[in-house]
């Protein structure tokens, strides 16, 4: 079924969309989960708690050319927060990792602006993904949306892993001195 079929089940409050959405969709959106959780169980409570948050936010929202999208976002903040639940339960995530390697280039928010600044931030970032090549758009958006491993990146694209490690090194310093020049500082 088509994403604007399954979108008007939810507008229209009729419960198939969710199996609809999670036999088009849920062996994706686990693996996000997974990805980021390393743990089966978690990453499948996190699906269906996307498919209930998904339930609450359609409508107002109509993602209709951007369904997938829509439901890896939810699937993406449940697992972080899971993430940061575990750490402050002293355990380490791997979202931790991630953050440190972007904490160089991207500027933290801390006030009440923070989510119009993010909101310009993220638009500012798409700019400079859309002006780099496929395979680093790919290599970035695997490492720091997916939160694929190095050695996960190196096996998808047939790269060494010392090429993924310096090309994303890379892709951060351009990011970095494009966020510079536009404004962002760390």
């Amino acid at each position: 079924m088509d994403d604007s079929k399954i979108v008007e089940l939810y507008l229209s409050r009729d419960e198939s969309a969710i199996s609809h959405t999670a036999q088009k969709y849920g062996s994706k959106l686990r693996q996000i989960a997974d990805s980021i959780l390393k743990n089966k169980a978690s990453a499948e409570e996190c699906e269906n708690d996307t498919y209930f948050e998904a339930w609450k936010l359609i409508p107002p929202n109509e993602p209709r050319s951007y369904l997938f999208a829509f439901l890896g976002k939810i699937t993406r903040h449940l697992a972080i927060d899971e993430c940061r639940k575990r750490a402050s339960r002293k355990r380490q995530a791997l979202f931790c990792e991630l953050t440190q390697e972007m904490e160089e280039c991207i500027p933290g928010q801390s006030n009440v602006e923070g989510d119009i600044e993010a909101n310009a931030l993220s638009q500012v970032i798409s700019a400079f993904l859309s002006n780099r090549s496929e395979e680093q758009r790919n290599v970035f958006v695997r490492r720091y949306w997916f939160f694929d491993t190095i050695p996960e990146i190196s096996r998808r694209y047939g790269f060494s892993q010392s090429k993924v490690k310096t090309m994303l090194f890379r892709i951060r310093e351009e990011l970095r001195y494009y966020l510079e020049k536009e404004g962002y500082t760390t």
